[in-house]
């Protein structure tokens, strides 16, 4: 079973919006654009214990905590899955409430008006379509919900007993049948104590549960020997006194039992409820071979520890039938660890929902298992398919560490080579230093350099990075002749280009830099193992033309290494007027972009952009 489609009304911070899902799906966008919000909503429909927790939902899962209309009426929570892949048990148990559903257009067959036909066409399928309703209630001064079928039937003498029915003729899809759905929800940040105690609901109690041990044998086992301890804790000499002083005293005023058993010391309230909040499990993890309790461990291990659960669990429910979601896997998780975490998952469980700020988790989703979300100031949540366009798969593949990298950024700028993706890092932290608080680091605003390998390459990211809803921003070699209609149409889907106003960066350098910080990078670089001997060195009284020449020499045979020289060039600069104007520009526009200071550079009176080297495209 797979979650195909996933639509929120009115929950926290979506006012409305939908999610179409793969079989695996990676929910990529920025802070607050609501992935949390869409794992919440699947597990608030779909999670077998989400229903049993108090409150099930409060004032603050409303969108903008309006639970109450205008009218004073009631407000409606309402989320929408559409499940499908099902499973021949599934079939069988659901198949009253089941839809016929159209995967390539993404519609129920009878809402689409082809007449009966279609429910055979190619690429239908069945489907189980579900709803969870929340609202306030006013009488009982509370707030309810609950998932339901949302395909409702007429009565029937096959009634299934498990399925109870809540009003508006819908019936609740209710524990049984959510366990059959196989959702699993891991909160990196927010799995805390309960996820690894013995609470309902939680992993361990799961675990129990799953495994068909005898619950409720246990614990009633696990009372009688409690309340039986040879010696009692009452026998500890300390308490014995205290119990011993109790009864005297207590017995002044209330008639107690006869004998010592009148007073008594245990281990806890000996209830089931109570056991489950008090035993814990204990870990010795290496170096140290003392045991803790799981909670006093580090972050890291108690998220393994949570995952291996997870996993646990998976083997038990039969792993291809697993819903997973994953918050965020890689808190706390060194990079390793997070590449097995991902491969493990992706390999294993049935469907996958993955939201992560980690490299290394989204370089294993290929691209259109990537969904990228959006959300407008009303709170309108979009979401869009990532499409390669014209990149050739074998590219995105091996370009992954990378692609990942512009995936999580707030704006990519688009180069055509190592050396010109070196010198924007550079040139940014020296325009921090040098303005202090009126500029941000391209690295704290979210800005991504992205390496297109070359100036043919660097057109056809354009569309791939405007379905991923980014501003995309290009700087490529000076060319000859002017875009075919292909890829001026490419060059349009970027916000902004750059056509640099030299053949090649170095010369753009040399033109744009003073040959008094030439000469401290000749100075300097002389020294380095790595230095081109054969180029030319740096001598007394050289003239400003022979500097230049060395210069160009030296950072084209140095060019596209791991630290290109032409970054070296860069780091020399003592004040803002030595760095290159072209490059200073581009970082300029793309951070007044992202501060909403200005939309496009200053035209003149003819509609040109004064900024030099730049087109508005």
């Amino acid at each position: 079973m797979k979650v195909r489609r996933l639509s929120i009304n009115n929950f926290r911070g979506i006012s409305s919006g939908q999610v179409d899902f793969q079989d695996h799906t990676l929910l990529v966008g920025g802070n607050n654009i609501g992935k949390s919000t869409v794992c919440e909503a699947l597990d608030l429909t779909l999670g077998p214990e989400r229903l049993f927790r108090r409150p099930v939902i409060d004032e603050h899962d409303f969108h903008g905590g309006n639970y109450l209309s205008e009218k004073n009426e009631p407000v409606e929570i309402v989320i929408r899955v559409v499940l499908t892949d099902l499973s021949e048990e599934a079939e069988r148990r659901f198949y009253r409430h089941l839809r016929r559903w159209h995967d390539p257009s993404g519609q129920f067959v009878d809402d689409m008006g082809e007449g009966p036909e279609a429910a055979d066409a190619e690429g239908t399928v069945w489907a189980l379509p579900i709803i969870f309703v929340g609202r306030y209630e006013r009488d009982e001064d509370d707030f309810i919900g609950n998932t339901f079928f949302d395909h409702p039937v007429e009565e029937s003498d096959e009634e299934d007993p498990s399925e109870q029915k809540l009003g508006g003729g819908r019936k609740v899809f209710g524990r049984d049948q959510k366990r059959l759905c196989g959702f699993i929800f891991l909160r990196t940040l927010r799995t805390g104590s309960r996820a690894l105690s013995l609470q309902r609901g939680s992993l361990l109690d799961t675990v129990l549960r799953l495994s068909g041990n005898g619950m409720s044998e246990m614990w009633e086992q696990t009372l009688t020997e409690l309340r039986g301890l040879d010696p009692a804790i009452g026998e500890i000499e300390q308490l014995k006194k205290i119990r011993e002083e109790i009864r005297k005293r207590l017995a002044r005023f209330v008639n107690l039992s006869a004998g010592d058993e009148a007073t008594a010391f245990f281990a806890s309230d000996l209830t089931r409820d109570h056991l489950r909040d008090v035993v814990r499990l204990f870990l010795a993890a290496q170096p140290a071979a003392h045991q803790l309790p799981f909670q006093k461990l580090g972050t890291g291990s108690v998220n393994m520890l949570v995952f291996a659960l997870l996993t646990f669990i998976a083997d038990l429910k039969g792993q291809q039938s697993v819903i997973f979601a994953m918050e965020e896997p890689e808190i706390a998780l060194p990079p390793h660890t997070q590449r097995r975490v991902g491969q493990f998952v992706l390999s294993e469980m049935g469907q996958a929902i993955v939201t992560s700020h980690s490299p290394y988790i989204i370089e294993q989703f290929e691209p259109d298992q990537i969904v990228a979300l959006n959300r407008d100031d009303a709170g309108t949540l979009s979401s869009r398919n990532v499409t390669l366009g014209e990149i050739k798969l074998k590219k995105y593949r091996r370009e992954r560490r990378q692609m990942a990298e512009a995936i999580l950024s707030r704006a990519v700028i688009v180069v055509e080579g190592a050396t010109e993706a070196a010198l924007f890092p550079v040139t940014s932290e020296l325009l921090e230093r040098f303005r202090e608080e009126a500029y941000e680091h391209i690295d704290l605003s979210g800005v991504s350099i992205f390496n297109a390998g070359s100036d043919k390459e660097v057109p056809p990211f354009g569309p791939f990075f405007k379905t991923l809803g980014k501003p995309a921003f290009a700087f490529y070699d000076k060319q000859e002749d002017e875009p075919d209609e292909v890829v001026a149409a490419r060059l349009a889907d970027f916000k902004q280009v750059w056509e640099s106003p030299e053949k090649g960066i170095e010369d753009v350098l040399i033109s744009e830099m003073p040959v008094a910080t030439l000469r401290r990078f000749l100075e300097s670089a002389k020294n380095r193992d790595d230095y081109p001997v054969d180029k030319g060195t740096i001598e007394d009284g050289m003239s400003d033309e022979d500097i230049k020449r060395i210069t160009r020499a030296v950072l084209k045979v140095r060019k596209g290494d791991n630290q290109p020289y032409a970054a070296l060039l860069i780091a020399e600069c003592l004040t803002e007027a030595e760095l290159p104007e072209t490059i200073v520009t581009i970082l300029d526009t793309v951070h007044a972009s992202l501060s909403h200071a200005a939309a496009t550079p200053p035209q003149n009176e003819d509609g040109e952009s004064e900024v030099p080297g730049a087109n508005t495209v």
